[in-house]
Formats: structure tokens, C-alpha cells, sequence
């Protein structure tokens, strides 16, 4: 005859989900790993102690605007002017370079490998000083306008290699069924072939916008002293700004990176939204 004997009652098991059993799997799940935070925690608070008096009892809130004038704003408009004008000419060269005209074909491909073979420093030399040698006597361009236009021709020759390849990838039968319905050849590029091409290739000209936002960098060449142009010149001519040079490009490096983080999330939305009409 079998006998059934209870068990004593065990203690309840701990919690698998939530902050506390995050920590104890993840941070105190042995004696060395407790330790070791234990460490880490005290550093971190201990250099958060010891910057409180350089990030709040010794900082300026009350800026002076005279003294804290530079170059951001000459940054932001380069980088949107070129971003505006560079994205449609990348894609009428792109367009171009597919063409089965080989005049257009030759010129889009001379001026993509002309562009792309040199460095931005150089169009941007070419631009600023040998492009007035070549100029009618009289004739005089600003400079502002000069490093614009070569900013803006080296960034579309890079983006037209881009959308070039997102309209490489579509398939062959998306136009041959343009083709049937009777659509002209601008028509089957506007409403079938880009939106399809671009969508593909978004996160590669995203990258070159990025790219393109910290090139501006390099307008300082030209005597144009954008964000970082403007905080070497402070540096260089007043001695009242070389005590704070670590804060300034403490200051610089987060607005690059700030920029830049926003554009690429703009980037993961608008691949979110392609993705959500592609389901569709």
C-alpha cells in the first residue's frame, strides 16, 4: 500500500520581471559582479561630486552675446542651402548616367568620376580662389555663394551614386509595365521608379547628409569660420576664450552630435513609414 506524505512548504520564488531582478541578474548575480558594481557606482559618483564645480558653481549662465558670437548659424545654412540643391541635381544625374542618350550619359559620368576623384578641401580651394581667375574682368561672385555651389556639386555626386544604385535595384519589370499602361518615360520615373528607388536607398543618402553637415567644417580653409572655424578664431585672438577651450569643444562635439543623431532618427521613421507602405 503507498503512502503519501505532504511537503513542507517552500519559500515563494523570486520575482523574474522588474528593476530588482534586473539588478540581481545582471549586476549582483555573484560576489565579484557585486563587488565590481559596488566599485563603479562609487566612481561614478565620486566624479559627479567633483565636476559639480566646474559644471554649476564656476559655470556662466548670463553669456554675453557680442562676446559668444561664431559661426553655427553659417553652419546650418550651408549644410540646409547644399542639402536642398544637392538632392535634385543627385537625382538628374542619376537619372542621367541610366540614360540610353550617350551625350547625357558621357557628361553625368564625366562629372560624377571628376567630382569623386578629388577631395572636398580641393573643390573647395578651386572654388574660393582659381574659379575668380577664369571670370570676365568686372565680374565678381561672393564667396559665400562660390563655396555653396562646390559644396552643393560635391555632395550631389556622391548622392547620385546612391540613388544610382536604388534605381539599379528596382526590377526591370516595373517599367516594362509602365510601358504597357501607356505612361510617358517622366511619368513612370515620378510616380513608379523613384519612390520605389529612393525608399531603398534612404538611409545612404541620410549618411550623406550627415556627411555633409560635418564637412562644413572645412569652409575654414576659405576664410568662412563656421562653428568650428569661429571657436579656432576665439582661441587664437582673445586669450579670455583659452581657459575655457575644453568646454568649447565639449559644447561643439555635442551640437555635432546632436545633428547627427536627430537626422538619423529622422531616418529610422521615414524607413519605418516606407516599410508600413510597403506592407500595404
Amino acid at each position: 500500500m503507498q503512502v503519501f506524505k505532504s511537503i513542507e512548504a517552500r519559500p515563494m520564488p523570486g520575482s523574474s520581471a522588474g528593476p530588482l531582478a534586473w539588478l540581481r541578474v545582471n549586476l549582483f548575480s555573484s560576489t565579484s559582479n557585486s563587488v565590481m558594481t559596488l566599485l563603479l557606482l562609487a566612481l561614478g559618483i565620486w566624479s559627479l561630486v567633483a565636476s559639480m564645480d566646474w559644471a554649476l558653481v564656476q559655470a556662466v549662465f548670463g553669456a554675453n552675446l557680442q562676446a559668444c558670437n561664431g559661426g553655427f548659424p553659417l553652419t546650418v545654412m550651408l549644410t540646409v542651402i547644399s542639402m536642398t540643391l544637392a538632392f535634385p541635381l543627385a537625382i538628374f544625374v542619376a537619372l542621367g548616367r541610366r540614360s540610353n542618350m550617350p551625350a547625357i550619359k558621357t557628361l553625368c559620368t564625366l562629372y560624377v568620376e571628376l567630382i569623386r576623384g578629388v577631395p572636398l578641401i580641393t573643390v573647395l580651394f578651386m572654388a574660393s580662389f582659381m574659379l575668380p581667375l577664369f571670370m570676365p574682368e568686372g565680374v565678381k561672385i561672393d564667396v559665400l555663394v562660390r563655396v555653396v555651389v562646390g559644396i552643393t556639386l560635391f555632395s550631389a555626386a556622391y548622392m547620385a551614386e546612391v540613388i544610382r544604385g536604388g534605381l539599379q535595384a528596382l526590377p526591370k519589370g516595373q517599367t516594362e509595365a509602365a510601358a504597357t499602361l501607356g505612361l510617358t518615360y517622366w511619368q513612370t520615373q515620378r510616380m513608379i521608379v523613384l519612390p520605389q528607388a529612393l525608399a531603398t536607398v534612404v538611409p545612404s543618402i541620410m549618411n550623406t547628409f550627415i556627411g555633409l553637415f560635418k564637412d562644413t567644417s572645412l569652409v575654414t580653409i576659405v576664410s568662412l569660420y563656421e562653428l568650428t572655424g569661429a571657436l579656432g578664431l576665439a582661441l587664437n585672438s582673445d586669450a579670455d576664450w583659452r581657459p575655457f577651450k575644453i568646454e568649447a569643444y565639449l559644447f561643439i562635439t555635442f551640437i555635432y552630435f546632436a545633428f547627427c543623431f536627430a537626422m538619423s532618427r529622422y531616418s529610422l521613421w521615414i524607413e519605418e513609414r516606407t516599410a508600413v507602405s510597403k506592407v500595404r
